[in-house]
């Protein structure tokens, strides 16, 4: 830095920190305890010789609160750096945990790189984003919530070349280390403050079972309407019925069929790779398309078979109700499941 720039900074710094009021306290504080921090540093360095005893959850509780008290701003060691405070979930204890991390963002999104400065270990909060992708990241300008994907092969290499671009310590951290270091894309749940929300494919998938929904509910109210007919009108009624359920039949089953192999095909195993947490159940759901398919075709020779005077109208409804609930269950369990990670990182297909 030359002295001119060094003398404008510190002229910068001095007029912040002549403006009364607790931002002023805030950063007096801060100061303050990046001066402790260096010096523990410094100390620990001086009895060793190296980091032997460098205890790093309480070199990382002085940051973070550092960093909140000063809105994501360091002085010391990390002046000048771009960090962000990611709380995750512990895999194994279930309880938050905070780690400062060096922050960059590409194409509007965040992310984190797990180096560990080299080690050959994966760091505790990457084990965490694995078995729960949802976070929370503080950069001190802002505070969201995210999901966090681990992009994968190629994708994952091309995002690597990009953080090296940024931030060349990383490729010596790489260097260090026989194990590929991961690279994690943090995808904003919700809109950017002020911005409008922009529908995604979770959203889609949901207008796609509420769809559905409406048709297996034409289904069911229509075999309701032989039920409660079935002694008087039948005759009249029933020829007109068994169309108007055919139609909606083959509309449903059709949609159904084309909307879960899309699902299996192209989705799931995309949300595997970035989301390993979701992997189980995104199996699950495959495994349950099964189930659903042999709903599906039940639903289809139930309305088929039905002959009008001959077939029992409340055995209709009754098999309709059960086959209905099987796929109300497998709907519900589907939006629990994927809708968060899909309208995170997929916007909503062009329906013409």
């Amino acid at each position: 830095m030359s002295e001119e720039r060094a003398g404008t900074r510190q002229e910068q710094v001095g007029r912040r920190n002549e403006q009364p009021g607790p931002r002023n306290e805030r950063a007096e504080w801060g100061n303050e305890q990046a001066g402790r921090r260096n010096e523990q540093a410094e100390a620990w360095q001086e009895q060793a010789g190296d980091w032997t005893g460098f205890d790093v959850h309480e070199f990382q509780r002085g940051v973070i609160a550092e960093f909140r008290a000063n809105e994501g701003r360091l002085g010391g060691m990390f002046e000048g750096w771009t960090l962000t405070v990611l709380t995750t979930v512990g895999a194994r204890t279930g309880l938050r945990r905070e780690s400062i991390l060096g922050y960059l963002e590409f194409d509007g999104k965040g992310v984190v790189v797990a180096s560990a400065n080299g080690a050959d270990k994966h760091p505790d909060w990457y084990h965490n984003i694995r078995r729960n992708p949802i976070v929370t990241v503080e950069t001190g300008a802002d505070t969201y919530q995210a999901i966090a994907a681990v992009p994968q092969g190629r994708e994952r290499d091309e995002l690597f070349g990009r953080v090296v671009e940024e931030a060349p310590g990383y490729a010596d951290h790489q260097a260090r280390t026989s194990r590929e270091i991961p690279v994690i894309v943090l995808h904003r749940i919700g809109p950017v403050p002020g911005a409008e929300r922009v529908k995604g494919m979770g959203d889609w998938i949901v207008e796609v079972h509420d769809w559905l929904r409406d048709e297996l509910k034409t289904l069911r109210e229509q075999a309701d309407r032989l039920v409660e007919g079935s002694a008087e009108r039948i005759e009249r009624t029933t020829p007109d019925l068994a169309r108007q359920m055919r139609t909606h039949c083959l509309d449903f089953c059709g949609a159904l069929t084309k909307h879960h192999g899309g699902e299996d095909m192209a989705v799931f195993p995309a949300l595997a790779k970035q989301f390993p947490a979701l992997a189980p159940a995104l199996a699950q759901l495959g495994d349950e398309h099964k189930a659903v398919a042999r709903a599906q075709e039940a639903i289809r020779r139930l309305v088929d078979g039905f002959v009008p005077g001959e077939s029992d109208p409340r055995r209709l409804r009754e098999e309709l109700e059960r086959l209905a609930d099987r796929l109300e269950n497998h709907f519900t369990y589907e939006e629990e499941t994927i809708v968060t990670a899909l309208n995170a990182t997929v916007p909503a297909p062009h329906v013409g």
